[in-house]
């Protein structure tokens, strides 16, 4: 038999590993057995016609929330030129309500259910042989009685025995593209917790792969020129001992690999933290942590234990130690959280100031506890994928459609970095607090009708000028200063580039004699601004070549140095580009004696 794996991923650096896991399983004894990778973003005929020209006799599709609709397309489409194909669907979103994904895709032989190598084998041998599928654990499929069709499912298979499945990590094919793609990788099945919205939760206890067999699949990918390996594993870190274990393997091994993990932050313990903060090198490693929600009246109602002191105590420590970037989660929506109480938690979250915070909606996801006790709590949300909530008995849809403004805006600057000295002083020095700065930005923003419009990095910064200049004053409740703000976004601006920008976007007050002297002064005296600038050895016209120069309304060294606004001063700003990195900043205090 000829086989087919395919998914949509939802982008094209995404790999899949459930297809690599059984290709892996099954192709002792199916050895033509191909993988097709396609994205959600590809037109269904050019998905089709790839698959047609493969000549399958079975074709099967791993399904998630975000590509089953898409996936269904493709599907109808396949049937209808191929109508001897066996199309056979897997994955977490058709192992859940199996018989209603039957009843929706007629199309559909039959459905996986649940960890799938020893089950989609066992299917191929059957539909090579006798096809007696009522044999077969795990599966949903079609059997014709009386002239009727009737949709059957089997009982689950027991869980597989980790050590008997092969790697699915050593494909040759896979090898080209290892540099350019994320890695999906898992260490362990599993997780110890019961959060009622994941469907984590469902499966109860962790097992490990071997962890030699995990150590030398890691050191052959990071061989073959792996660049970004994600862990799966739901909670990388609950056993203390063999987190510690790999993550010194990895600091050992990593020869600039980098390395994401979802850990469970509240029970990190403090020895593994001593050790991540002296010998993590920098950059190598990001931690994925699922705060959810700091309300504890949510987290008791969802079956979810966090002891967010010990959280912020851990996420604290490694943010310190300056060596691994943390992404942050939020879920707006979970039961007993209303706008106001989801404003503290964002408040809580964003205090400790992780590099990226992800403001995610609750989705309702096929099996969870969420979605069965969904009448409890008066929730209504969307009846196709991906099941996101459209609002409940304390959270209004035009709550969620506000908050969802506070997303969009978060999105597109504080995880973006695209000015990250504005946004702190605007967050901690200006707004009543971090939430109220995004939305009430992200309320004027679709006011303007801009989420309809792309942007460019000019669009974002004046965007946001006009704002301030617009409602920031009485945002801010009279604490919003123009012009230091206006001098933080040019600092921002210029760090952007690592070369010396061609505009800028506001309007450049400095006359062409008075920029003259400026930069006749820089180049006479550069010991002024500081010995690393007067280092570079800049005459007139390589200062030119290589700095832009602009005023801002204090004193720019100390900023730099300690993160304090003194308006005793303006300075000069010297943005120096080489090229080999981003722009330089050096700063010249300016006194009264240089404006005489």
């Amino acid at each position: 038999m000829n086989i087919v794996l395919a998914t949509l991923n939802a982008k094209y650096i995404h790999t899949s590993l459930a297809l690599r896991c059984l290709k892996a399983f099954a192709e002792k004894d199916f050895p033509n057995i191909e993988i097709a990778e396609y994205t959600i973003k590809d037109p269904a005929m050019n998905i089709v016609s790839d698959i047609f020209a493969r000549r399958p006799d079975v074709v099967g599709f791993s399904c998630y929330i975000w590509n089953i609709e898409e996936t269904i397309v493709v599907i109808d489409m396949l049937r209808k030129i191929m109508p001897e194909v066996t199309i056979v669907l897997g994955g977490p979103e058709v192992s859940y309500d199996t018989e209603f994904w039957m009843e929706r895709i007629p199309q559909v032989d039959h459905i996986v259910v649940g960890e799938g190598e020893e089950t989609f084998h066992h299917l191929l041998q059957e539909l090579q042989g006798d096809r007696k599928f009522h044999l077969v654990f795990g599966i949903s499929y079609r059997k014709v009685r009386n002239g009727v069709s009737e949709i059957l499912v089997n009982p689950g298979r027991p869980k597989l025995d980790l050590a008997t499945l092969p790697s699915p990590y050593r494909f040759k094919e896979d090898m080209p593209t290892l540099g350019n793609r994320v890695v999906y990788f898992e260490t362990s099945r599993g997780c110890p917790f019961s959060c009622q919205f994941c469907l984590s939760s469902i499966e109860v206890g962790v097992r490990y792969f071997d962890i030699e067999r995990t150590k030398s699949d890691i050191l052959f990918l990071i061989a073959q020129g792996a660049k970004l390996i994600k862990f799966v594993d739901r909670t990388f870190n609950i056993k203390r001992d063999y987190a510690l274990e790999m993550f010194k393997f990895l600091i050992e091994n990593h020869q600039g690999c980098v390395f994401q993990f979802e850990i469970t932050a509240d029970i990190m313990r403090p020895e593994v933290l001593d050790y991540l903060a002296e010998h993590a090198p920098p950059g190598v490693f990001r931690f994925e942590i699922g705060v959810q929600s700091t309300n504890d009246v949510t987290n008791e109602a969802v079956k979810r234990r966090q002891n967010f002191t010990k959280l912020t105590r851990t996420v604290t420590k490694v943010k310190d130690s300056g060596k691994i970037d943390q992404h942050l989660d939020l879920i707006a929506g979970l039961p007993h959280e209303d706008y106001d109480t989801f404003r503290k938690t964002f408040n809580d979250v964003f205090a400790l100031r992780p590099e990226e915070l992800q403001l995610g909606f609750l989705k309702m996801l096929r099996g969870t506890g969420m979605r069965i006790d969904a009448e409890k709590h008066g929730y209504i949300y969307m009846d196709r994928a991906p099941y996101e909530i459209l609002g409940n008995d304390l959270l209004p849809f035009s709550d969620i459609v506000r908050i969802k403004r506070v997303e969009d805006v978060l999105e597109k600057y504080w995880n973006a970095h695209r000015m990250d000295h504005t946004l702190l002083y605007l967050v901690e020095r200006v707004f009543p607090s971090p939430f109220d700065f995004f939305q009430s930005f992200g309320d004027y923003w679709e006011e303007r009708g801009w989420q309809r419009i792309g942007h460019q990095l000019e669009d974002l910064f004046s965007r946001l000028w006009a704002f301030l200049n617009d409602r920031g004053v009485e945002a801010s409740e009279g604490r919003l200063d123009l012009n230091v703000t206006l001098g933080l976004m040019k600092l921002d601006y210029f760090l952007q580039h690592k070369f010396k920008p061609r505009k800028v976007w506001w309007d450049f007050a400095m006359d062409k004699a008075e920029w003259s002297s400026w930069m006749k002064r820089l180049t006479e005296r550069p010991q002024e601004v500081s010995g690393g600038f007067a280092s570079l050895g800049f005459a007139d016209k390589e200062l030119q070549k290589h700095a832009v120069i602009d005023r801002v309304p204090f004193d720019l060294e100390r900023y730099l140095a300690e993160g304090e606004i003194d308006q005793s001063s303006d300075s000069l700003v010297v943005m120096i580009y080489q090229g080999d990195s981003s722009g330089k900043p050096y700063a010249l205090r300016i006194t009264h004696d240089m404006l005489v």
